[in-house]
């Protein structure tokens, strides 16, 4: 008898794990245990599970296609609402182990799942409790699982305890997994941002100097930030805390909160139970990542306009994201597989489309991961950016079908991928919109010499940097660069392509007071109306200074003017006001970057700048006349001489706060950072660093 049993449940086992691969039901709304619920209550739904294996009276048999008959029986929901026998032992189960849930709720159990879980779906033909009234005597007859019932009958205490053990834990464990999945997801977001809350409090200034030097400002070993070290850019300590973060929060909650309940009507042995949970957890986690992974990529991340966390800093995270989702879709996939394979199942799952696009989705995020490290983008970067975007979108397809084709809408694993998508739409309207507020402009290109360009776009104002596009220079009309603008007004009479315009390029203009203007839109009015009066005065425009690299740089030297499409404006200046003196540190074209700042700042100011060309020194005569400065051309600047020399000169630090920015080559930019996080450990200084610096 045992050993039938054993036989019977097997059975039962496979049957359930089969049904379970695809299933489409009623269409759930938010998350396991956040709106959805899958077998509540469990004693009832246990009571149906024991029930529905046995065939019924109205049962027909199975055939193939050829009409054949393959030795089983096949119920119909009608079939299910109609027949006396069924809703009769159905309803004296419940009735026997469901006696302290609330009569409401077994009646609701009754309406929405006798005759199944089908989105559409017959009524049972009465209540239960006009089912249960049908029943005048106590049943005595036995139902063994897997026998035709046709009468009345008793379920066995074993068998609605392995059912009821399997619906209840089941359900407890998606909960969890979707509960964790939250806290993966919100911490991503809420954990910035409570950080960023912090610099609002007035910490004494020479504690937060401490603090950024050992923790904030230094790479999380070595001297190397920006500057990539076998292809991988070293995160900052502090990064690398958060990365940490992420990291440990992922595994331990993949780790944890697992509980096993046998016997189970689902799962022979503990062992094949956690491990079911495990690869359910790891895939709801992967899914949790999505939205995380495409919001730290965005240019539009509102978690830039929430925190003071850099772009630079959202795309490491994105990167580290990345290979914390594909790990964990591996490990669910894999697990998967071996299941299946282990049952003899695979041939047949393999072929589903739910299978097919699990499969493409964990493809794709394993393919992208490799394809997308430092020199391939550096070398390859538009071919790069291309396939990034095309098998992202791969992916989060796959994620969606392979959810939908398994289970319909019913259980809410979609709604991760809806916030993705939210997440992406809104990324991507934002650029659309950002460059269709400026319509379709005219660049002028200006050789200053054979290293440097300057491209003048009349018309459009803005602060930071902007993305630019040259949709008539190549094919790829996607192609996008950000370049930092060296000025919001333009040169009354602009000088004609080939001429190096020594002098009086860039104009007095608005970005004396970048930060004040950039807030009051009265002097930008005022400045567009001069220019709409005629009166000869300077015109509202954005001035970029470029350095010829090939490309798309070395195409516009050929040109004297093209149209551009002008996507603006990002990366706001920081106010730095409050710090009594500025030096700045720039290299290149990373003058642009730096030359706001150093305009609006109200206290003592200097820059230290290392250029290629005497050409594009030049350019600048004009606009840097009245800041103090040390131009180093065509040659090395020892970045930590000067600031050890700068420092030495100012003296009284107990009445001054210095801040020190860097815009220029990533070598450059980890010099200095390093140079500053070493003095603010040696010295007793108020030091604050910022770097003005583009990441991809």
């Amino acid at each position: 008898m045992a050993s039938r049993l054993s036989f019977l449940v097997a059975i039962c086992l496979h049957s359930l794990l089969v049904a379970a691969m695809v299933s489409n039901g009623r269409r759930g709304h938010g998350l396991i245990g956040y709106g959805i619920t899958m077998y509540d209550p469990p004693c009832a739904f246990a009571c149906r599970d024991t029930i529905s294996g046995s065939p019924l009276n109205c049962s027909t048999e199975e055939m193939d296609m050829d009409g054949m008959d393959m030795g089983g029986a096949s119920t119909e929901p009608e079939c299910y609402a109609t027949d006396d026998a069924f809703l009769q032992t159905l309803a004296w189960c419940i009735s026997t182990h469901c006696q302290h849930v609330t009569a409401w709720k077994l009646e609701k159990f009754w309406r929405m799942n006798v005759a199944g879980h089908g989105a559409v779906q017959p009524d049972p033909k009465e209540t239960y409790q006009q089912a249960l009234a049908k029943v005048t005597k106590p049943p005595t007859e036995i139902l063994v699982t897997g026998d035709p019932l046709n009468q009345t009958s008793l379920v066995t205490e074993d068998d609605w305890m392995a059912n009821y053990n399997a619906d209840s834990i089941f359900e407890i464990q998606e909960d969890t997994h979707e509960r964790y999945g939250l806290v993966v997801f919100l911490s991503g977001v809420v954990i910035p941002i409570g950080f960023s809350v912090l610099r609002f409090v007035p910490w004494p200034a020479r504690l937060t100097t401490k603090f950024n030097a050992h923790i904030i400002y230094p790479p999380a070993f070595g001297s190397h930030h920006k500057e990539a070290i076998l292809g991988v850019n070293i995160p900052t300590r502090g990064q690398a805390l958060f990365i940490l973060y992420l990291i440990a929060i992922n595994v331990i909650l993949c780790s944890v909160g697992y509980s096993s309940k046998q016997p189970n009507g689902w799962y022979l042995s503990t062992y094949d139970e956690i491990k079911t949970y495990i690869t359910n957890r790891t895939g709801v986690l992967s899914f949790a990542n999505v939205p995380l992974l495409i919001l730290y990529a965005g240019r539009n991340n509102v978690l830039l306009w929430l925190t003071n966390w850099s772009h630079g800093t959202f795309l490491l995270l994105h990167r580290w994201v990345a290979w914390i989702c594909t790990i964990e879709a591996v490990i669910h996939s894999c697990i998967y597989l071996q299941v299946y394979v282990a049952s003899g199942e695979h041939s047949i799952e393999s072929k589903m489309p739910y299978w097919i696009w699990g499969a493409i989705a964990t493809l794709g995020m394993s393919i992208l991961l490799p394809t997308s490290i430092l020199p391939l983008r550096q070398k390859l970067y538009e071919v790069f950016l291309l396939w990034h975007i095309v098998i992202s979108i791969l992916i989060v397809a796959g994620c969606y079908l392979h959810i939908n084709y398994r289970f319909g809408h019913q259980w809410g694993y979609e709604v991760w991928i809806y916030v993705a998508m939210a997440v992406w739409a809104f990324e991507r309207t934002m650029r659309v919109g950002r460059f269709a507020r400026n319509g379709l402009c005219t660049a002028t290109v200006t050789v200053i010499d054979n290293d440097y360009l300057r491209v003048d776009v009349e018309g459009v104002s803005g602060n930071g940097h902007a993305y630019l596009y040259f949709p008539t220079l190549t094919w790829r009309v996607w192609e996008n660069h950000p370049f930092s603008v060296a000025s919001t007004v333009l040169p009354a009479s602009t000088p004609q392509t080939g001429s190096t315009n020594p002098h009086g390029a860039l104009t007095s203009d608005v970005e004396k007071h970048p930060i004040q203007a950039s807030r009051s839109q009265t002097s930008q009015d005022s400045l567009e109306l001069h220019h709409k009066k005629g009166t000869g005065h300077s015109a509202i425009g954005l001035t970029f200074l470029l350095r010829t690299r090939g490309g798309l740089t070395a195409q516009l030297r050929s040109l004297s003017t093209l149209p551009v499409l002008v996507e603006s404006q990002y990366g706001l200046h920081e106010d730095l006001s409050s710090h009594s003196i500025l030096i700045a540190i720039a290299g290149g074209v990373g003058i642009t970057a730096v030359l706001p700042l150093l305009r609006a700042h109200p206290g003592n100011r200097k820059l230290f700048w290392g250029a290629r060309t005497q050409g594009l020194v030049s350019e600048m005569d004009d606009v840097l006349a009245d800041v103090e400065k040390e131009v180093f051309v065509g040659e090395r600047m020892n970045v930590a001489t000067v600031l050890d020399n700068e420092l030495e000169v100012i003296g009284d630090f107990a009445k001054e706060s210095v801040v020190v920015v860097v815009s220029g080559p990533p070598g450059m930019a980890d010099e200095v950072r390093f140079a500053v996080a070493r003095l603010g450990k040696e010295m007793d200084v108020k030091l604050t660093f910022v770097e003005e610096s583009f990441s991809w």
